[in-house]
């Protein structure tokens, strides 16, 4: 009867079905390229009481969901770089205050003009002011993090957020009293006693225990969440709203809290996977369709706030940009990273709601606000990144000093020696060994069984290594999860380069390589070197080199062409290099750079269509195709380098080797809507 019943009762259906939309909203989401946020806040418009009314916003609801509001503000303070901010101080302040203000006045104005309280639009500017840096990590991982507009944006964050909380503190201390001087005083008062207490007793306290239990990692988090909600509580004492105390507390707690230590993984791990979702899905139960479907006004609010704020935050971008003498990229840059609303408009929505503010009208314009924002931040960071990340002076050569390590897993028997034949090469003259790994899948009854079966493939691969005279290192790992048995061998053995053979067969469609190799991918930050050897090396007449635009400022492009010549000097090939739109010149320079000296023609070429449409059906049989490829969302990265494993398997050359040069650290998607899919155009596929 309790899967019949509507709203539903059950605390643990509640939980259950939460968790359901928790695990499937984010990756719908992620197929269509739309930040895993809007998912959650759709998802509780659909099943809140205000669409199916499968779930009601009941208490238990608004309990996790204000613990995910406390916490989302949390994570802002211990996420914000006060050295970055200390360093650029002075542009980011000049940006920050601009961030903010000009949007609150644009706010204000309009909205009271429009008919709203003075109150309630003061509150409504101020949301309009703040911002969420979403789309931060697409320019981190495009390699631009410390430019100066992405700096400037960052920076500006701690002027907006905080402008936009104590506003917030006016407007809710307001609704419950006169705007006396008795207000005033008694504000300024106590805001200033409860910022001193906790700027100086939270870091003697954290001080202390991180001496005295830093050993204990389940301790350390509950320490933690003990100073977050004692200073969100004592805001309420003093009539502040406790997410300025979850705020203020994260800024307390922020150098204490390594940006990558476990215990900022465990705060973040619970946070995202839990009370941050139940956050956005109360805010969705919020939402009601039938007020945008039938009340115009709604409309109208909507258009207002989303016109507003993409004026507001532009004018910032552009006005800061004249100051400081940015381009125009740099501009659109800044822009893009300050235009998505998020946190802190959420939260400020939210108490607006609860103050009486704030009529559903208007908690659906804002809503539809923050859904627009979140797509147009993260597009518009993603285009100009790349844009400023390839006019970024090139990386100059520097020899690689470290010791080269390979290791070659090894599966297949018939593809072995070939496979072991590309490593021997891309090992060159590396004193280390040649590390060959077999992973057995565990977790069966034949767990056993496979791994005598791995280690019997192990020593073919060292009978055959020994005939060359190279020095092998045997590997072993039995995992239920192959990819994380490999990324174990990578990581415990400091591998530079992973030599991986690829049977050019595909399961699904949707996939690069298959699961296991796309997930490694997405898992490592070594060079990987993905291999369809169809014929022997040493048949080799020519290397065929594709070169996306922008991949000459990936940090491990030289290495990558040092590979590539090795090989082609090895099976004495000459290379033809095909540049895909973007300038030849430059790579024919940096091509002489590096030894060995090999005979290399060079192509530039206008679009993908042209390659595949005039020169892939030229290809011979004894050729190697080389693809300098990209991980998804990094600088050079392009659709076509997703099909092309597929295009190439079933084209004229037997051989090909996929290129994926080092990250200098794990590729951050979050906030990023990937790049446009190939066009249609005239009916057949543009490859542009």
């Amino acid at each position: 009867m309790c899967l019949l019943s509507q709203p539903v009762t059950d605390p643990v259906l509640i939980f259950a079905i939460s968790m359901v939309i928790f695990l499937l909203a984010p990756l719908v989401m992620e197929k269509l390229r739309i930040p895993g946020i809007i998912g959650l806040i759709l998802s509780g418009v659909v099943i809140g009481p205000n669409g199916f009314g499968l779930l009601d916003r009941d208490p238990t609801i608004i309990l996790l969901g204000t613990v995910g509001l406390l916490y989302i503000i949390f994570i802002a303070g211990l996420e914000i770089d006060l050295d970055g901010f200390k360093k650029y101080r002075s542009r980011s302040l000049v940006f920050g205050t601009l961030s903010f203000t000009i949007p609150f006045l644009l706010g204000l104005i309009a909205t009271y003009l429009y008919g709203y309280t003075l109150g309630a639009a003061i509150l409504l500017g101020s949301l309009l002011g703040s911002h969420t840096l979403l789309a931060y990590p697409i320019a981190s991982r495009l390699g631009i993090s410390k430019n100066k507009a992405v700096t400037t944006a960052v920076g500006g964050t701690i002027m907006t957020d905080t402008l936009a909380l104590l506003v917030l503190a006016v407007v809710a201390g307001a609704t419950q009293g006169e705007l006396t001087a008795n207000f005033w005083f008694v504000l300024i008062v106590s805001l200033g006693l409860y910022v001193a207490a906790i700027f100086i007793v939270i870091p003697l306290v954290a001080t202390f225990f991180f001496r005295t239990f830093a050993s204990e990692g389940s301790l350390e988090y509950v320490f933690v969440m003990t100073m977050l909600f004692v200073a969100a509580f004592f805001a309420t004492v003093i009539g502040l709203e406790p997410i300025i105390g979850a705020f203020l507390a994260g800024l307390a707690l922020n150098r204490f809290i390594l940006e990558q230590g476990a215990l900022m993984n465990r705060i973040k791990f619970i946070g995202n996977s839990i009370f941050i979702p139940f956050f956005l899905l109360s805010v969705g139960m919020l939402m009601d369709l039938r007020i945008l479907f039938n009340d115009p006004s709604a409309w109208i609010m909507a258009a207002i706030v989303v016109v507003l704020v993409i004026t507001g935050k532009f004018l910032a971008a552009w006005v800061s940009g004249k100051i400081f003498h940015y381009s125009t990229e740099e501009i659109k840059l800044i822009f893009g990273l300050s235009i998505p609303q998020a946190a802190a408009t959420l939260a400020a929505t939210l108490v607006g709601f609860d103050l009486g503010l704030f009529d559903q009208a208007t908690v659906n314009g804002v809503i539809v606000m923050i859904l627009i924002t979140c797509i147009i931040g993260p597009y518009t960071v993603e285009k100009f990144s790349r844009i400023i990340a390839v006019k970024e002076e090139q990386r100059p050569y520097e020899p690689n000093t470290a010791p080269e390590r390979v290791i070659v897993p090894v599966a297949n028997p018939q593809t072995m020696a070939s496979l072991l034949d590309l490593a021997f090469i891309v090992r060159g003259q590396s004193p280390q060994p040649l590390y060959v790994l077999a992973v057995a899948q565990a977790g069966s009854g034949e767990a056993q069984a496979r791994l005598a079966q791995a280690e019997k493939l192990l020593e073919n691969a060292v009978a055959y290594a020994s005939g060359a005279e190279v020095p092998v290192q045997m590997l072993t790992r039995a995992d239920t999860n192959v990819t994380r048995g490999m990324m174990r061998a990578l990581e415990e053995s400091r591998i530079t380069t992973a030599v991986i053979g690829w049977n050019g067969k595909l399961s699904t469609p949707q996939k690069i390589f298959g699961g296991i190799l796309d997930n490694l991918l997405e898992s490592s930050t070594q060079m990987i070197m993905v291999a369809k050897l169809g014929h022997s090396l040493n048949t080799t007449r020519r290397i065929v080199i594709l070169i996306p635009a922008g991949f000459d400022h990936k940090p491990g492009y030289y290495e990558a062409v040092r590979h590539a010549k090795q090989l082609a000097n090895q099976v004495g090939a000459t290379i033809a290099c095909f540049v895909i739109k973007d300038s030849a010149a430059g790579y024919e320079e940096s091509f002489k750079e590096i030894r060995p000296n090999v005979q290399v023609s060079w192509q530039q070429l206008s679009s993908w269509n042209e390659w595949h449409e005039t020169y892939m059906p030229l290809l011979r049989r004894d050729d190697i195709v080389v693809v300098f490829s990209a991980r998804r969302g990094t600088v050079a990265w392009h659709p076509q380098l997703e099909s092309l494993p597929r295009m190439l398997a079933h084209s004229g050359p037997e051989s090909f080797i996929m290129f994926y040069p080092p990250e200098p650290e794990p590729v951050d998607l979050r906030g990023t809507r990937g790049t446009a899919v190939p066009r249609t155009v005239l009916g057949k596929k543009s490859y542009e």
